[in-house]
């Protein structure tokens, strides 16, 4: 089989995933979404991971928690599809983020065959890594502090000592008064495990004949900001052509995570890698 490339972005989310969960639907985990199938198919073996750097530094808003998407598809005979996927995230103080996950070659669903991959991402250093768990062996990069797009899944202007200008996150791309296919309406506020967040819910329709529909098709997507980690802690997208897919935090812990996780242990064997620091978290080759 020829070798072929699979870059896996680490949102996240949060996401947009969004450094919070994101646009949802075989997305990045960047943005705190799932992985799609990669090129490789079903069979693919995973080589290796190269590390890279992600976007929007985000300091003084320390927390760990797992991140969870799960999706649903139902197939035109009544049958489902369900998946899910869960990434274990950290960010100190300073903006150092980690992201621990399972290799996933079909899906969201993770493979025991495949490597525990870790990603980490050090703005103070100027370091970026990807750890294979499994074999004890990665990859570093470095890069220029400072420089490029901004923290952990985000891909918007750079946070400016930990703060951001204001919730893009949640903001939709189109003008809601200038489009009558988008309505965008608040849902208040809601606390994820002690941690406040404002929900937004969006509503896009697609009218009947745009795309050979007979009729028109509403895709709802429901989101959770806070302000206070600077990311989405809760998206929900329901679109009748895929189905419906959930990304959420859960296990949130406000406490400064242990310096150490933002290093490659001892006795891994990490090797400098010849790409700098540029837009993608990782990448991965299979074959």
């Amino acid at each position: 089989m020829n070798k072929k490339t699979v870059v896996i972005l680490f949102a996240a989310v949060m996401a947009a995933l969004a450094q919070g969960p994101g646009q949802h639907g075989g997305r990045g985990p960047g943005r705190m979404g799932g992985f799609g199938p990669p090129p490789g198919g079903p069979e693919a073996r995973f080589l290796g991971a190269e590390a890279g750097m992600p976007g929007r530094i985000v300091k003084n808003a320390p927390y760990s928690a797992d991140i969870v998407t799960e999706s649903v598809q139902t197939l035109p005979d009544g049958n489902h599809i369900k998946q899910s996927s869960t990434v274990k995230v950290y960010r100190d103080s300073d903006g150092r983020t980690r992201r621990e996950q399972s290799a996933s070659v079909g899906g969201l669903s993770s493979n025991s065959n495949m490597p525990s991959l870790v990603f980490i991402h050090d703005p103070v250093a100027g370091v970026s890594m990807a750890l294979n768990a499994k074999d004890k062996t990665g990859s570093r990069s470095t890069f220029t502090p400072g420089r490029g797009p901004g923290g952990p899944g985000g891909r918007g202007p750079q946070a400016r000592n930990g703060q951001q200008s204001s919730q893009a996150d949640l903001r939709p791309r189109r003008n809601p008064a200038a489009d009558s296919n988008l309505k965008t309406e608040s849902l208040g506020t809601r606390s994820f495990d002690g941690v406040m967040a404002e929900g937004r819910r969006t509503t896009m329709t697609i009218p009947a004949g745009r795309m050979g529909n007979e009729l028109p098709i509403q895709i709802v997507t429901e989101t959770w900001y806070s302000s206070e980690l600077q990311a989405t802690l809760y998206q929900k997208r329901t679109d009748p052509r895929n189905g419906e897919t959930v990304t959420h935090f859960s296990n949130i812990s406000r406490a400064e995570p242990a310096r150490t996780l933002f290093e490659a242990p001892s006795d891994f064997k990490v090797t400098v890698s010849s790409r700098r620091g540029g837009p993608a978290a990782a990448q991965g080759q299979i074959q």
